[in-house]
């Protein structure tokens, strides 16, 4: 069985998407690893399928390895019990489509004040999956805007 380059295009865009339905920030990795090997099949030609999914496995481990070092706990304290003007800015991932106005759920990476998922607003519509930046504290409620 050999694998084209599309394939792994197609696999690749399918896994990004499926991370919009499952926000975990973990499929992305594997689909933009699925990416990569469709670049360099199309660049290098015919590689065997041994070869493909060494160099699917490898670019999506140091993907998620990437990711996770980034966002190393460690070095990111949660923010509990500091001013609001230190949670202006951050970004997250919106849970479930908001209305203008409505009520969401927007959930970080990182615990922001304590918690990782937090009830927001937003002034426009907003679909699920967007990223997010917090731009206002109202009571007990993040306002968010669409990054």
């Amino acid at each position: 069985m050999n694998l084209e380059w599309w394939h792994w295009a197609v696999g690749g865009i399918v896994l990004i998407l499926l991370e919009l339905a499952i926000p975990a920030f973990f499929v992305i990795w594997f689909g933009l690893g699925a990416l990569l090997v469709a670049l360099v099949a199309l660049l290098a030609g015919e590689m065997s399928l041994t070869v493909q999914l060494a160099l699917w496995m490898l670019a999506s481990i140091a993907m998620t390895v990437l990711w996770f070092r980034v966002f190393d706990r460690r070095r990111h304290k949660t923010l509990a019990g500091t001013a609001a003007g230190e949670v202006i800015g951050e970004v997250g991932l919106l849970v479930g489509a908001i209305e203008p106005y409505g009520r969401g759920k927007v959930r970080f990476q990182r615990p922001i004040l304590g918690s990782d998922e937090w009830s927001c607003l937003a002034e426009t519509a907003i679909p699920a999956g967007e990223r997010v930046r917090v731009v206002a504290i109202e009571g007990s409620f993040l306002k968010v805007a669409k990054v």
